[in-house]
């Protein structure tokens, strides 16, 4: 039976809501807007995926 995501909160402007999903090993950075980002490895990773796509970097 799959595990619901892990989820914590990342600091953006307030028209994108963005969280980080864990699946087993990987985490991916997702969106208010639809956006989901690619599965990585590293947490840190997915968080620098998720300030890109508010281009917040």
């Amino acid at each position: 039976m799959p595990q619901e995501p892990d989820r914590s909160e990342l600091t953006v402007p307030s028209e994108h809501q963005l969280a980080t999903a864990e699946n087993g090993p990987f985490t991916h950075a997702c969106c208010s807007c639809g956006w989901r980002g690619p599965a990585r490895r590293a947490r840190s990773k997915a968080r620098d995926d998720a300030q890109e796509h508010v281009g917040t970097v």
